[in-house]
């Protein structure tokens, strides 16, 4: 009988890491990684109808057998397109975006209107997990607000072979401020977002829309994605193209695994998850789009590119 490798405990501890304890500042304990998510960016040019975007779920069959993953787009081509708006706001000189923060407004649309309150996602993402815990990035306001910390996984900037990690500590909330549109103070944001005290700033300084962009997000649920010991996703496919005259910006295949504990992620479905990720990067290297992020694509529409920790 063959003797068992040791390499899938090494899986957990190079992309899913522990996190040294500590406290914030008033006390409570340091967040912890709730989510692994793994995204592939993608060339926008393949994009020009919703059919397109269920196009990719097929180049998703092969990898899936050859890494005994189950994947399952049944009745996918049922589930609504969703439409999002989303703009990010930033210092002139891309403050906030070099010093690894990211502030965007999202608002999502239902049969061509807005619906519900437009939420403001905050976020400090770094490849350094420490860092990235030891950021404290809850805000000051009254109303009810959301944590999410992700370990997110990309190719590597440069190559098909690999994988490299960011952690994304996000909080999610609403902000009426934000949300009428104004041209809205740093100074004010500082107050908000205590996190942002860090950046060097003066007095009435403002923040502006991004590149004056404003994306609007295509996204399709395209199949679940089971990789055993009840580990199970839903795969989604999305294009980013700018509102104003609908030209495409980028795409992105993303899936997100959830988990309470750490010990809730197998080794086993790690690995699985892996195998899956490295395979389907080959099967789809023809419409990879290397050493970017969504977000890295809006910063640099207009050449000057910020020095981003992404």
């Amino acid at each position: 009988m063959a003797t068992k490798t040791k390499t899938q405990p090494a899986l957990r501890a190079r992309h899913l890491p522990e996190i040294r304890p500590g406290k914030y500042s008033d006390g409570m304990p340091l967040d912890e990684l709730r989510y692994l998510e793994c995204k592939i960016i993608l060339k926008p040019n393949h994009f020009t109808s919703r059919q397109s975007l269920f196009d990719f779920a097929k180049v998703m069959r092969r990898p899936a057998k050859k890494t005994g993953v189950r994947f399952d787009p049944s009745g996918y081509d049922l589930e609504p397109l969703q439409i999002r708006e989303v703009l990010f706001v930033d210092t002139h000189d891309y403050r906030l975006y070099n010093n690894a923060f990211i502030l965007r407004r999202r608002i999502p649309y239902r049969d061509g209107f807005p619906v519900g309150e437009p939420e403001i996602v905050f976020k400090y993402r770094h490849p350094d997990l420490q860092k990235a815990a030891e950021m404290d990035v809850r805000p000051q306001v009254s109303t009810d607000y959301r944590i999410k910390f992700k370990a997110e996984a990309l190719p590597l900037k440069d190559g098909l072979d690999g994988m490299r990690m960011l952690y994304s500590h996000n909080v999610e909330f609403h902000l009426p401020s934000i949300a009428a549109g104004e041209r809205l103070s740093l100074d004010d944001m500082v107050r908000v977002l205590p996190a942002l005290e860090t950046l060097k700033h003066g007095h009435h300084e403002k923040l502006d829309l991004v590149n004056g962009t404003i994306v609007e997000e295509v996204l399709q649920d395209v199949g679940e994605i089971d990789f055993g010991n009840n580990i199970r996703t839903v795969s989604n496919v999305a294009l980013w193209r700018n509102r104003g005259d609908h030209s495409p910006l980028v795409g992105e295949f993303a899936f997100q695994l959830k988990f309470r504990r750490r010990e809730d992620m197998t080794d086993e479905a790690l690995a699985r998850a892996e195998a899956f990720f490295l395979a389907l990067q080959q099967e789809a290297r023809d419409w990879i789009k290397l050493g970017a992020t969504k977000t890295g694509i809006v910063y640099r529409l207009k050449g000057n590119p910020p020095n981003a920790h992404e």
